[in-house]
């Protein structure tokens, strides 16, 4: 296989989670470089990795063909930048930017340099999501009127990030953090919204980044997309709930790869790697083609992450579809910014 040499820009959760494992899995790819401030922890896992103390000293080594900006969000224009401008390829990890504005001057940037940009949005590989895109598929709900989508958590105590719980830095919060991918999943299911309201604010209170949104996204054909998130969520509702004029669909957050990572399990190429469900995670109830109610469990099949960088490695390689590419995040970034406006203003936005 031809070998894509790729150099990450960090160490932290990010790095160690969601992109060494799959890169070191990955046959098509050589994790050649890791850039580590201060400590070198990667070396017993990735040995024939070369650590750099700077982003600006590995961005030297001309072989590298891809990097990956998976520093905190404050940051990630500026490396991005400074990775297009010395002739690299990116991969930058949600959310993309603080702002719409330095979101298309990336874009911008990379297509003048005849680079590709891709937007790490990894939960579009979530086994419950992909199930939602199924079922939807196949046409059991009729006419959507109304959807939830939820990424609910407890944790009522602040983390120790600061780029996260800092409210003075921009691009810090949940809005960003989680709902770069609730916004991601609408816009991959339902397209751009025609107007937004939105409420924002920290429950921990002023001190902190927000940690509740909930945004309104209203579209034609009267359908109304609700995405919710919360840090006081004991009992989690379901993740996905969908009602249509033929039936219903509810999901929950069943996904566990973050989980089976953070406890080591290796990701494997090429097949499934996590392990299987216990127990049904969905229910349909919808009018059969008899005018008769069917309600059922539904079990989801496995997401992979590794698909992510398969996708990119037939991108790069055989020229196939990018994923997530930085043109269509850009839109993303508009309804983030449209939604602090709403919650601001406390007035529906128009998005057109």
């Amino acid at each position: 296989m031809q070998l894509v040499k790729v150099g990450l820009c960090a160490f932290g959760m990010s790095g160690k989670i969601f992109h060494a494992p799959f890169l070191k899995e990955h046959p098509g790819f050589f994790m050649s470089a890791i850039v580590e401030r201060s400590k070198e922890e990667s070396k017993p896992q990735y040995p024939e990795t070369t650590t750099y103390k700077s982003i600006e000293e590995m961005l030297m080594q001309v072989d590298l063909e891809l990097i990956i900006i998976n520093t905190p969000v404050q940051t990630h224009f500026k490396y991005a930048k400074m990775a297009l401008e010395a002739g690299k390829n990116i991969i930058v990890e949600k959310p993309f930017t603080v702002n719409a504005a330095e979101a298309e001057e990336l874009v911008q940037l990379a297509k003048e340099k005849n680079l590709f940009l891709s937007v790490y949005q990894n939960r579009r590989y979530d086994r419950d999501f992909l199930q939602v895109q199924k079922i939807l598929a196949e046409g059991k709900l009729g006419n959507l009127k109304e959807v939830e989508i939820h990424f609910d958590r407890f944790r009522t105590e602040p983390s120790a990030k600061e780029h996260k719980e800092n409210p003075d830095l921009p691009g810090s919060g949940a809005l960003h953090d989680l709902g770069a991918h609730l916004i991601d999943q609408a816009t991959q299911l339902f397209g751009f919204p025609e107007k937004i309201f939105a409420d924002v604010f920290s429950m921990k209170g002023s001190g902190f980044a927000n940690d509740y949104f909930e945004l309104l996204l209203y579209y034609r054909n009267d359908l109304r997309v609700r995405l919710k998130s919360s840090v006081y969520s004991k009992e989690a509702p379901y993740a996905y709930v969908l009602h249509g004029d033929t039936g219903s669909f509810l999901q929950e957050r069943s996904d566990n790869q973050e989980r089976e990572l953070i406890s080591g399990e290796i990701p494997t190429y090429n097949e499934d790697w996590t392990k299987p469900l216990r127990e049904p995670d969905g229910i349909l109830n919808s009018v059969t083609q008899n005018s008769e109610t069917a309600r059922i469990l539904t079990s989801s099949e496995a997401g992979n992450y590794m698909n992510y960088y398969q996708e990119i490695y037939e991108y790069i390689v055989f020229g196939a579809d990018l994923p997530s590419p930085g043109t269509e995040i850009i839109k993303n970034m508009k309804i983030m910014e449209a939604a602090l406006e709403s919650s601001a203003r406390g007035k529906v936005i128009s998005l057109n």
